[in-house]
């Protein structure tokens, strides 16, 4: 009721006259009557500007809807408490405009682009929801309520951007943010054990436990989609333990099962956790919701924090988080333990944008595909390990870049396969838990200008680039594709037409015998296709399929090659109608394949901050298709902390009083060394304490 009256206040007042700017006098509590210009703190329907220079603390828990918060100077959420904002437009840009015509980001006050690898310097606009270094405590919450307010575009607003400046959201961290059962969690049953202890969660938070039983798909009940009968349930969490007897983490849910949510052998479902203590949320999900969104030349990262209820529905551009044609500029922010649901419209879209980190992120419940990568320009991007549960079928964007994408629900979706896939899983996906998808049509070319290993650009046909890395990925409980790549949409129906759709959708076209499409460690069970690939050129190694009705499902098997292939429980077909060639199993690909390894790695810097008074901890990611050797950052050798410098550390002396160059590159075991090292600067800031570079944040 209250939230009524203070909506419909906003309205009267908009309607009655221009509504009143509020700015900032000085640095100090928001709540502070001196912290603003005319001696009033902001009351619902204010606009208000943060200005240069000034560092405002937001410490407030209110219901009332500000209309738009401007910020170029820093706004800072209180961490001993908690917080609520209501607003319309939270936007982080330099300078002091507080229109609402450009928030799109014509990044009027902006800085020329550096060149490829130069360092960029800090923006000096800065949202902080919480920090890398001091984010938001356990027990307290930070919540923004995207709202609404009428005479806003629908189409635009309400929404979170930044243009140009540093935006971070940073929740208490978690160890895991979804883990494998350790058996299976039985219908009708409340106790569910885990097969690692899960610190940080919490009784009260909400988890989602995967379906691992497709009730779905060709031979079964069929309807649209999963989410009108899904396997996947959601619960509360009321208690958790470990057993004294065994060591065994469990925890208790609210309601019994409805399912079994199965655990046979290594095949295992999934428990992920959806509650996070910084939140940003529509305030109105069955209305006007809202999103956010990253702008080239924009910084920050975002850990452990929770977007539900956003995306807009059926509208290009606007999903829960979308960084936007960043290049190069926002290379190492990273998305780390993050959770995404009931999104009307992606879960994370990245568009035109390389070298971005998403890792140990849960997605569940989107329109349209999850995990996005927009346009078939995007390379050097790291998946690793995240979780996508119930991507489902949505309808072309109007004015989509890749006008063949129909974009029917996948948990991971690319045009541009130069990028990194590890470890991650999806689960009952309405279409697919992967696709690679690229083809030319009558309005598309997929012969792109594609960045290249050493900064320049190059145009290229985007079907023939490599991964960077696709390694330990499952998917499971799909009701068609597990991976689709490349493949064409559905079955032929029509013998005498099959001829026209077997080149699938990349026609025929694939990566060249010595840089393959190389797929490792892989499982699939419990789907219908659990594999089809349109591509030629193709290494599998390792992969195993359980309990599906198809193996390998008419796939071009030109220039494939499968090494250590396991297919136990099919029910129709284990090869069914390969075309193409003649695939070959164990180590003889030389017959087809001849893979070399020329690709140099690719690295970058995602987090540094202070270990001393001159001396700084720089982490950072590397991705290789083969092996890294070694990662150098200023002549200084990394140590690897997880396989093979997929995460690194090192310490570096010699921070002087502005700061210090940072300049990482990688080398891997062939002798390829990276061209385009990852070069920042890391300044000191006006309190005397070390800032992150560009206001990054860490990758666990």
């Amino acid at each position: 009721m209250i939230h009524s009256i203070v909506l419909a206040t906003v309205a009267a007042t908009i309607g009655a006259a221009e509504p009143t700017l509020v700015r900032s006098a000085n640095s100090g509590p928001w709540s502070a009557a001196s912290t603003w210009e005319g001696g009033r703190a902001p009351a619902a329907g204010d606009r208000v500007l943060v200005r240069e220079g000034h560092h405002v603390l937001y410490d407030v828990d209110s219901p009332a809807v500000i209309r738009a918060v401007h910020v170029s100077g820093v706004l800072r959420f209180a961490t001993d408490r908690d917080t609520r904002l209501d607003v319309g437009l939270l936007r982080v840009q330099p300078g002091d405009d507080v229109s609402e015509e450009g928030f799109e980001c014509a990044l009027h006050a902006a800085q020329p682009a550096p060149e490829a690898g130069e360092a960029a310097s800090a923006p000096t606009a800065a949202l902080e929801v919480g920090t890398a270094d001091e984010p938001i405590a356990a027990g307290r919450r930070a919540l923004i309520r995207l709202t609404y307010i009428e005479g806003m575009d629908k189409e635009s607003f309400p929404a979170i951007v930044a243009c140009g400046g540093r935006m971070e959201f940073h929740g208490a961290p978690m160890a895991r943010t979804w883990v494998k059962l350790q058996r299976t969690a039985d219908v009708n049953q409340s106790l569910v054990f885990l097969n690692e202890p899960v610190e940080g969660w919490k009784p009260g938070d909400r988890v989602i436990l995967t379906g691992t039983t497709r009730h779905l798909g060709y031979g079964g009940t069929y309807v649209d989609s999963v989410r009108d009968q899904p396997s996947t349930e959601e619960r509360t969490i009321t208690k958790l333990a470990i057993s004294q007897f065994n060591g065994i983490p469990s925890l208790t849910v609210d309601a019994p099962l409805k399912f079994d949510h199965r655990v046979i052998e290594n095949y295992r479902g999934e428990i992920a956790n959806l509650s996070r203590n910084v939140v940003i949320e529509s305030a109105d999900p069955k209305g006007v919701r809202g999103h956010v969104m990253y702008h080239k030349r924009s910084a920050g990262s975002i850990s452990y924090a929770e977007f539900r209820h956003l995306g807009k529905e059926g509208v290009l551009g606007r999903y829960s988080l979308h960084f936007h044609l960043a290049g190069n500029s926002m290379r190492g922010t990273s998305v780390v333990g993050a959770s995404f649901w009931d999104s009307a419209n992606r879960w994370i879209t990245i568009h035109g944008t390389n070298y971005l980190v998403v890792r140990d992120c849960v997605g569940y419940r989107s329109v349209g595909h999850g995990f996005f990568l927009e346009d078939g320009t995007e390379v050097y991007n790291v998946f690793d390990r995240c979780l996508a549960v119930q991507a489902c079928l949505g309808r072309p964007l109007p004015k989509q870049v890749l006008p063949y994408d129909h974009n029917d629900g996948a948990g991971f979706w690319w045009a541009n396969s130069l990028n990194t896939f590890t470890r991650n899983v999806a689960a009952e996906c309405d279409q697919y838990g992967y696709r690679f998808e690229a083809r030319k049509t009558a309005d598309f070319d997929p012969e792109l200008n594609i960045m290249q290993p050493d900064g320049s650009y190059k145009v290229v046909d985007i079907r023939t680039l490599p991964f960077v890395r696709f390694e330990g990925n499952e998917a499971h409980c799909h009701r068609r594709f597990g991976i689709n790549l490349g493949g064409f949409k559905g079955v032929a129906r029509d013998e005498d037409k099959y001829e026209d759709v077997k080149s699938g959708d990349v026609q025929g076209v694939g990566p060249d015998p010595g840089h393959p499409f190389m797929i490792r460690d892989t499982k699939l069970w419990n789907c219908h296709w659990p594999f089809h690939a349109g591509s030629p050129t193709v290494k599998v190694d390792d992969m195993s399929i359980y309990d599906c009705e198809y193996g390998l499902w008419r796939s071009n098997t030109r220039l494939h090659v499968y090494n250590n292939l396991e297919m136990r429980v099919i029910r129709s077909h284990s090869i069914f109608h390969p075309w193409g060639g003649s695939a070959t199993a164990g180590e003889g690909y030389e017959q087809n394949l001849k893979p070399v390894d020329d690709l140099p790695p690719a690295t970058a810097i995602t987090r540094v901050f202070a270990s001393g008074p001159s001396r700084v901890v720089v982490r950072g990611t590397a991705s290789e298709n083969g092996a890294v050797a070694k990662v150098v950052v200023n002549g200084r050798p990394a140590r690897s902390v997880r396989c093979r410098f997929h995460e690194w550390e090192v310490e570096i002396d010699g921070v002087g009083g502005d700061g210090i160059d940072l300049s990482a590159h990688a080398e891997d075991v062939a002798g390829n060394v990276e061209k385009l090292p990852h070069v920042v600067h890391f300044p000191i800031n006006s309190n005397d304490a070390i800032a992150n570079p560009k206001g990054r944040a860490a990758s666990r």
